[in-house]
C-alpha cells in the first residue's frame, strides 16, 4: 500500500519545504501542472528536501527500499492524461551524492484535440556523484492528439543517469490507430556542458514513416532507453544475452562512448517493458554496481 503524503507539520519540523499552490491555466486555454522537487543525502539516505507543486501533478511521501539508501519516488498525475492546450512540467535536482529513483504507477494520456497541444517537459540536474534513475510508465497517444515531449537531463562529470521512455502510438487494443495528429520527441543529455546525447521525433500522424520498413514498419510502440554514467566493457552483450532469443527482431543495443542506448519497436507493451527490465538489471549488476530493486508499484 503507498504511504501518505508528506504532511506540512513534518515538513516544517524536519526543516524540509512543501508547498502546494492551486491549478493555474495557460495562455492557449489548457492546465497547467508543474512539480519541482529537490533531493540531498542526509544521514545516510536521500531525502526529498524540497516540493512545490502547481496544479494536479504531485508526489507521494518517498521510500527506501534499498541499503545504499536510494529514494524511490511516485510521481502522480491524478487527471491521468493531458487535452490540447495542457502542459506538465516536471524540474528535479539532485545535489552531490544523492541517489533517486523516479517512476509514475500507470500509463500517461494524451488525447484528441482541436486545439493546440499538449505538452510534457521534464528537466533533471544531477550534481556530482549523484545517480538519478528516470523510470516512467508509458505514455498513450489517442488518434488525433497533437504531443510536445520534451526531456533534458543535466549531468555533472561523475553523474549517473539512466532513463527510459514507452510512447504508444494511438490504442493498438481498442482497434485504433494513429491517424491524425502528430508527436514531437527531444531527448538530451549534456556532461559537463557538453551533449553526449541528442535525439528528435517528428512524426505527424499519417505519415509513411509509420508504415516504411526502414522506420516504424507499421509497429505502435516506439520505446528508447539511455544510460549515461561508468561504463564496462562488454556491457552491451550481456544486455543481449539477457533479452534473449525473443527479443530478436524487436530489441537492440549500442554500447557507444558515452551512453549505452536500447531501442524497442514492436507491438506488445508487456514485451518492451520486460525486455527494457532485463536491460535495467544488468546495468544495475554491471557498470552501476548494485542489486536492482524494483519499485513496489510495478508490482501492482
Amino acid at each position: 500500500m503507498a504511504e501518505a503524503a508528506a504532511s506540512p507539520t513534518h515538513a516544517e519540523s524536519t526543516g524540509f519545504c512543501f508547498r502546494d499552490k492551486a491549478p493555474s491555466s495557460v495562455a492557449d486555454g489548457g492546465w497547467l501542472g508543474k512539480l519541482d522537487m529537490r533531493f540531498a543525502p542526509l544521514a545516510g539516505k536521500t531525502r526529498l528536501i524540497s516540493r512545490s507543486h502547481v496544479g494536479p501533478l504531485v508526489v507521494q511521501r518517498p521510500f527506501h527500499p534499498e541499503t545504499d539508501g536510494t529514494t524511490h519516488v511516485y510521481v502522480l498525475h491524478p487527471p491521468g492524461g493531458v487535452a490540447g492546450g495542457d502542459r506538465l512540467e516536471l524540474t528535479c535536482v539532485l545535489d552531490a551524492g544523492a541517489r533517486t529513483l523516479l517512476t509514475t504507477p500507470g500509463a500517461g494520456k494524451i488525447y484528441r484535440t482541436a486545439g493546440g497541444p499538449g505538452r510534457m517537459t521534464t528537466e533533471i540536474e544531477v550534481g556530482p556523484g549523484a545517480v538519478c534513475e528516470y523510470l516512467p510508465q508509458e505514455t498513450i497517444l489517442f488518434d488525433g492528439a497533437d504531443a510536445r515531449i520534451e526531456t533534458r537531463v543535466r549531468l555533472a562529470r561523475d553523474a549517473t543517469y539512466l532513463g527510459w521512455d514507452f510512447l504508444c502510438l494511438g490504442r493498438p487494443a481498442a482497434g485504433e490507430g494513429f491517424g491524425k495528429g502528430a508527436v514531437r520527441q527531444r531527448v538530451e543529455v549534456i556532461r559537463a556542458g557538453r551533449p553526449i546525447w541528442y535525439e528528435r521525433l517528428d512524426l505527424p500522424a499519417g505519415s509513411p514513416h509509420l508504415q516504411a520498413r526502414f522506420s516504424l514498419a507499421g509497429q505502435p510502440i516506439v520505446a528508447t532507453m539511455v544510460y549515461a554514467g561508468p561504463m564496462l566493457e562488454g556491457t552491451d552483450e550481456r544486455i543481449r544475452a539477457e533479452a534473449g532469443e525473443g527479443a530478436r527482431g524487436v530489441f537492440s543495443v549500442s554500447q557507444l562512448e558515452d551512453v549505452v542506448v536500447c531501442r524497442y519497436l514492436g507491438a506488445s507493451m508487456t514485451q518492451a517493458k520486460t525486455l527494457f527490465g532485463r536491460a535495467w538489471q544488468v546495468l544495475r549488476a554491471g557498470p552501476m554496481g548494485k542489486r536492482a530493486v524494483a519499485p513496489r508499484i510495478w508490482a501492482t
